[in-house]
């Protein structure tokens, strides 16, 4: 497995440790699982991976399929919103847990600050009790709102959000989860490290996702036209998931408690527009076209035009750097879909 090749992890430093893992069956969680127990038998890690889920059967299903043994892995029945008591040491936490459809926003955006902020804080308290040596938190670009056409996004700049545009309850909830980590960290010794994640895909997407990227990709599997409901002007990098793991895995190898990441891949950045000819220009072979049929998208939850340049230079001088093109990403992700 490409991740672990990677010279930018210091697997050394989980031998015989315990890692907490939330958000374990989503796309960037699983993919981590699958890593790790890769790594666990190919380095002799002796690790116990710590899986928190509200469905036991779906995560064993899921965490079972990659071959490899996975007697290494205990679930805990539960969401982070009401975790069960865990009854082993911890020594790291990765939180992924978090809601990620656009709709889910528009359409319930109090569950999606309730579990944001409040998983958080139940995850940050556990950190407390288990005494852990560092957690990572996976936050995201949207942080950062909406950037000048043409600058490159660094760490250091927040946006500014219209707190009655309830779509904004997903950036202002993850914004104040960043604001908790900094304070427990501050206050109560916890050790964090915030990563702030472009858009991610790759295998494992779900066919009924709705997502831009896999609205792309289905049409290429079904051999239909692209038909975009806007303009396409809006411009972000993206991520492979495997690259995003790579990410997760070296900040918490190499110690960067108290540090904020961009993690992108700079190389994929473009318009919606440009990856939607891309899709049917290289990835579909020319056998389908993109138009367009403009409409209102902001019922859906899409936010308006962005142009979204994450500079990753700060992350590439821990020695990670992406390794996988947006081509790359949409290949794989057909083909697991296939």
């Amino acid at each position: 497995m490409t991740i672990a090749n990677s010279k930018s992890i210091n697997w050394e430093s989980f031998r015989g440790k315990n890692i907490l893992i939330t958000g374990s069956t989503g796309l960037i969680g699983s993919c981590l699982i699958d890593a790790l127990l890769y790594a666990n038998e190919h380095f002799s890690l002796d690790l116990l991976l710590l899986i928190l889920s509200r469905d036991i059967e779906k995560a064993k299903k899921i965490h079972g399929r990659s071959g490899i043994k996975s007697d290494c892995i205990k679930v805990y029945q539960g969401n982070i919103e009401l975790i069960p008591e865990i009854l082993e040491d911890v020594d790291y936490i990765i939180h992924g847990a978090a809601p990620t459809s656009s709709s889910f926003f528009i359409e319930h955006p109090v569950e999606t600050i309730k579990t944001a902020v409040c998983g958080m804080i139940n995850i940050l308290n556990l950190a407390i009790d288990k005494r852990i040596k560092e957690l990572v938190f996976l936050s995201t670009m949207e942080v950062y709102g909406y950037p000048k056409k043409g600058s490159l996004v660094t760490e250091d700049v927040i946006g500014t959000f219209n707190p009655e545009n309830v779509r904004n309850c997903y950036p202002l909830s993850k914004i104040i989860c960043e604001n908790l980590c900094k304070s427990y960290s501050d206050e109560m010794n916890v050790p964090s490290t915030i990563l702030r994640l472009t858009q991610t895909f790759g295998p494992g997407v779900a066919y009924a996702d709705k997502r831009v990227f896999a609205e792309f990709a289905k049409c290429a599997v079904e051999k239909k036209d692209i038909i975009l409901k806007t303009s396409g002007k809006t411009e972000r990098s993206y991520l492979y998931t495997a690259d995003a793991v790579d990410a997760i895995l070296t900040t918490l190898s190499m110690g960067t408690s108290g540090e904020v990441f961009n993690v992108a891949n700079p190389k994929t950045y473009c318009s919606i527009l440009a990856m939607a000819n891309l899709v049917a220009n290289d990835v579909a072979n020319g056998e389908i076209s993109v138009k367009c049929s403009i409409e209102n998208v902001k019922q859906y939850g899409y936010s308006d035009t962005l142009y979204m340049n994450l500079d990753v230079s700060k992350l590439m001088s821990l020695g990670w750097y992406p390794k996988h093109t947006l081509i790359d990403c949409f290949r794989k992700m057909i083909c697991a879909m296939k």
